[in-house]
């Protein structure tokens, strides 16, 4: 009588703990991919999310109260459109956060017609146009363009002091203000470059 060979499915000690230490190395790599993608997932959330001018211009303080409430105002002229007010609008929220306890942040869309009698009085022809105000309301210097965070700081802790701002009348990149949308004949808008209405 021949004798019974072995079944296929029976194995030796060592393949066993080789198939073991297969089985051990796939866990490893699975548990370190799950760990790389939660970490990935909450660095990605733990970014500082991009700074949005709409949501930064509702939570400025008003014109009208930043006029009557006795602190000094740093005022920006904006537009949603205006590439430089995006790229300088994580500086904003930062100066924001480090003085807006002291002094007024108020933003103006000037595609927004109800500003014109402000663009005007202050002579915004590009944006952004920056005005530092003291308590009473009354304009101390301006800046338009893009402004480096620390010369704006500079100027906002004179401003606190009382002082004499170290960097007036400063001029950097700017955009240049679109026609707007409608405007009667005679209208002497600030978007139009000296009210010369170009066709």
């Amino acid at each position: 009588m021949p004798e019974n060979p072995l079944p296929t499915s029976a194995t030796s000690p060592a393949t066993n703990a080789g198939s073991t230490g297969q089985k051990i190395r796939n866990l490893v790599i699975a548990l370190a991919a799950i760990a790389l993608s939660v970490a990935v997932f909450l660095g990605v959330q733990t970014q500082a999310p991009t700074t949005s001018l709409s949501a930064m211009a509702e939570e400025a303080v008003p014109l009208e109260t930043a006029l009557t409430n006795g602190k000094p105002t740093f005022l920006e002229f904006y537009a949603n459109w205006c590439t430089t007010c995006q790229a300088m609008a994580g500086d904003m929220a930062n100066l924001k956060s480090a003085y807006g306890d002291r002094v007024n942040f108020v933003m103006l869309n000037v595609d927004n017609n109800k500003w014109l009698p402000e663009m005007l009085r202050y002579r915004v022809d590009g944006i952004p146009h920056f005005v530092y105000l003291d308590e009473a309301g009354e304009p101390l210097s301006t800046a338009i363009g893009e402004q480096p965070r620390l010369i704006m700081a500079e100027n906002l802790d004179a401003l606190l002091a009382h002082a004499p701002l170290p960097h007036q009348q400063t001029f950097g990149r700017s955009s240049t203000l679109e026609e707007p949308l409608a405007r009667s004949s005679g209208s002497s808008d600030p978007r139009s470059h000296g009210g010369q209405v170009v066709n």
